[in-house]
């Protein structure tokens, strides 16, 4: 019997609390609050440069910043109450709750691997059959992404299959244990529609698109250099897609993998230390993806760097124009000649704003100042020098 489906209950609450040491409930704590609030900083960097930077703006980079939007979705809706949990040694949330936390991370997961799908295919038109795409099929594909993710998690909302806790007792997710022929058929045709035709249509997209790579490469020198760079550019941009496909499914495989094992194979098979490692790999997906845009784009790295830097140099304009209260410092003296018969005396003053020169002298014809001391009258000159 799955453990979820005591969730709620004093028993599911009491049980979870004995299946990781104190220390390890720790370690999962820091790791999945660091996969939290990385992916959730790099992935709004990410948007931010897509917004001020209009260069950045295309269809390709539209269908990345949906990546970036379920990522951060994730950040804060999917990996809260697993963190709360992992402090506190077991679930400790509602049959509600449960049921929220599993749909998101469902939902927001399968957004994730449906977009890399349409990215794929962007890929394949562009290189293999030379078709630009525009915002309008950009943004058609992702409103399809959205209604096909919402079909699948909201099914088990209306009855077909449902979601409960995880063998691991930290997270939800579908039933993936249950033997009813109506859940089974369900989870057949979830992984069949969710994972594996995903991953067909990547497979076959790529499988061209280096297959036209090569044919390419092979008549590069009948082109023309102009077409040659964009050539070049379109398979970066294609290596970097490639990328992010192959992290992705590294991190989300074992899950599925493990997730196959508990439907079809022996519930016995699968321990919790065995599903708790895929599933915070899987979560992890939300925190790389913009440092392979960072790793892969010259373009959004020069972007990046010239936002640091407007940022930096705003910030030091601000200060510099920030007005300093005023302090009133004595003049100080700082070198003081001679007395001379035939020279003038003078005196190098400062203060917090400028250097003041005073020059004293009996023999001037044109002074600009004068005082008298013990009667006898000096004819002063002030010369003050601002610095720059």
């Amino acid at each position: 019997m799955n453990p979820a489906n005591q969730t709620g209950s004093s028993e599911g609450s009491t049980t979870a609390h004995y299946l990781f040491a104190a220390g390890t409930y720790k370690l999962l704590a820091l790791t999945v609050g660091s996969i939290g609030v990385f992916g959730f900083c790099n992935n709004v960097i990410v948007i931010i440069l897509f917004y001020k930077f209009k260069r950045l703006r295309s269809p390709t980079n539209l269908l990345l910043v949906n990546i970036s939007v379920s990522d951060i979705l994730v950040s804060v809706f999917g990996i809260n109450f697993t963190l709360v949990s992992c402090l506190k040694g077991g679930w400790i949330w509602s049959k509600a709750t449960c049921t929220w936390d599993g749909f998101s991370n469902s939902l927001f997961g399968i957004v994730s691997i449906m977009t890399l799908s349409a990215l794929a295919y962007e890929r394949y038109i562009r290189v293999v059959h030379a078709q630009v795409v525009d915002f309008r099929w950009a943004w058609r594909a992702i409103g399809h992404i959205w209604l096909y993710s919402l079909a699948w998690t909201g099914a088990p909302l209306l009855g077909w299959n449902r979601y409960t806790l995880e063998i691991h007792g930290l997270g939800c997710s579908l039933d993936w244990a249950s033997k009813d022929p109506n859940d089974a058929s369900f989870i057949l045709l979830f992984l069949l529609a969710c994972f594996i035709v995903p991953v067909g249509i990547m497979i076959y997209c790529y499988g061209n698109i280096l297959y036209m790579v090569r044919m390419l490469h092979s008549i590069e020198d009948l082109q023309t250099m102009q077409i040659v760079k964009i050539l070049r550019y379109e398979k970066k941009v294609a290596a970097m897609v490639l990328l992010m496909i192959c992290s992705f499914l590294v991190c989300w495989t074992p899950y599925a993998v493990v997730s196959m094992m508990e439907a079809f194979g022996r519930q016995s098979a699968v321990s919790p230390v065995m599903a708790i490692v895929p599933s915070f790999l899987a979560k992890s997906s939300t925190a790389y993806n913009p440092l392979i845009y960072m790793l892969m784009s010259k373009t959004l790295r020069r972007s990046f760097l010239q936002l640091l830097c407007w940022r930096v140099s705003w910030l030091q304009r601000s200060i510099n124009e920030r007005p300093l209260a005023p302090v009133q410092r004595p003049i100080r003296p700082i070198v003081m000649s001679r007395a001379g018969r035939d020279r003038p005396k003078k005196r190098v003053t400062f203060s917090s704003s400028s250097i003041v020169f005073i020059i004293a002298s009996n023999d001037l014809h044109h002074p600009d100042k004068t005082s008298t001391t013990d009667g006898v009258t000096s004819e002063v000159n002030v010369i003050q020098v601002r610095p720059l």
